[in-house]
């Protein structure tokens, strides 16, 4: 499976640290409030609003740098919205390499 990197974010950057500082706070921030809202959501079978979360997320699964995470997360939120959950495995594992990461930076 792939590693998140700060790759994206320092590209975007242009070598402003504190741009990618604040940027990584941010996510750092909002990504815990967001996967446990999710987590909530997909426990109680509210598949609709656990598509939402995973449109939210696939977001940060981009920023950091996660291609092939960012198809799943795409297969895993259109099966959401069919009620079905195909996929939540490896979606949960692409979080918790997500949350392995944040917590290292």
């Amino acid at each position: 499976m792939e590693q998140p990197n700060l790759s994206y974010i320092q590209s975007m950057s242009g070598g402003d640290k504190t741009f990618e500082n604040k940027l990584i706070s941010i996510i750092k921030s909002e990504f815990p409030k967001e996967k446990a809202t999710y987590k909530t959501n997909i426990d109680s079978s509210n598949f609709k609003k656990a598509a939402e979360n995973v449109h939210k997320l696939k977001h940060k699964i981009s920023i950091l740098g996660l291609e092939k995470s960012y198809e799943v997360a795409v297969e895993f939120e259109n099966n959401l919205l069919e009620n079905s959950t195909t996929g939540k495995k490896a979606f949960e594992a692409i979080l918790q390499k997500m949350t392995d990461f944040l917590e290292t930076i």
